[in-house]
């Protein structure tokens, strides 16, 4: 028996991670009793041991990154992300998206990192693999907290987010911006409600993703629109008028990434598709296998985000005659940001005159 949607739920099923350490078999009446369920979310604290994260991709803008959270409650079908549960031995299906880890110690990890004499100043990138504005920072507010700290010893950061609740830092943000300290990616891959409330089930609508990024830049805060991730013939069709929109709401860059599909995303996705789109799923397959050499993924620096082929370069160029049309700048979703200002901790009360 195939499993159902769930309703505000981006997963189909709960499929074994690669790191399973056991495996359950659930018989055909026991799967149609949990389609009937909708799971919960359960918020757990989880100690961070090394807050900031390094990477050497040269097709990734920031070289590092903190994740405020492990899973995230938006539910987005498309994540990359979704692996990094396997390494819970949680399921990167339903459990990525409802087992949701915050880390309250963050904040005085990242003051131990700063401290260290050692430490280099670069920008570091908040929200590279889950949302620091899914619903649990309403009440976590590590984000929050790790902003404060940006703006009390003048880092420089970048943010990446579907979140709305991003305007409640406008305050922090603002002050950042005013430095040449912060800049922000706002992700709206769709615009189709219908489209939103099955791939991004737990996402702000598209209106209120535009009415941020309105808030943002008329704060003076450095603003792009990410279409993350462009899907043959689910949402390639509005590239066009997602760019109009986020020029409308003062959106200066514009940057789109290629539908990835590593590990376990690849079986969820196609899940995904069967379930809601059982008339073209093999279609945009045959899309995807085409933009990636044959394969449903490939995984190649430089490859990975755009693809490669005649149907990948003509969503290429789509893409950037429509930011040039809408005066963005495309292929950019980060600003180079001032590392000059940073004040290490404790710097300033060494400097006093007692």
């Amino acid at each position: 028996m195939s499993p159902s949607p769930r309703k505000g739920r981006g997963a189909i099923s709960q499929h074994d991670g690669r790191f399973a350490a056991r495996f359950v078999e659930y018989s055909d009446e026991e799967t149609a009793r949990q389609d009937d369920m909708a799971p919960e979310t359960v918020l757990s604290a989880m100690q961070a041991g090394k807050i900031i994260s390094h990477n050497t991709s040269p097709d990734v803008p920031f070289d590092r990154s903190i994740n405020p959270y492990q899973g995230c409650e938006h539910g987005c079908i498309y994540c990359y992300a979704r692996p990094s549960h396997s390494y819970l031995d949680l399921s990167p299906g339903l459990d990525f998206e409802t087992r949701i880890f915050y880390k309250p110690n963050a904040a005085s990890r990242l003051l131990e990192e700063w401290e260290k004499p050692a430490y280099e100043c670069r920008p570091i990138t908040i929200g590279a693999n889950t949302d620091p504005y899914q619903p649990a920072e309403k009440t976590t507010r590590v984000t929050r907290q790790l902003l404060e700290l940006f703006d009390k010893h003048c880092h420089p950061v970048n943010l990446i987010t579907k979140g709305a609740l991003i305007t409640r830092d406008i305050d922090l943000l603002a002050r950042l911006a005013s430095r040449g300290l912060c800049s922000i990616a706002v992700s709206l891959p769709t615009m189709d409600d219908a489209l939103k409330r099955i791939m991004e089930p737990r996402v702000p609508s598209a209106e209120a993703r535009l009415k941020a990024i309105e808030a943002l830049t008329s704060s003076g805060i450095p603003t792009s629109v990410l279409m993350a991730p462009l899907i043959p013939a689910i949402n390639d069709s509005e590239i066009e008028k997602i760019l109009q929109a986020a020029a409308r709401a003062g959106a200066s860059d514009a940057h789109y990434i290629f539908l990835r599909l590593p590990y376990e995303v690849k079986h969820l996705f196609v899940e995904w598709l069967h379930a809601h789109f059982p008339d073209r799923a093999e279609h945009v397959m045959s899309l995807v296998r085409q933009a990636s050499g044959g394969r449903d993924y490939d995984n190649r620096f430089g490859i990975r985000q755009t693809g490669r082929g005649a149907y990948a370069d003509m969503l290429g160029e789509r893409f950037r005659a429509a930011s040039r049309r809408h005066g963005l700048v495309s292929e950019r979703y980060q600003r180079q940001l001032d590392c000059s200002q940073f004040q290490r901790p404790g710097q300033q009360q060494l400097g006093l005159n007692l």
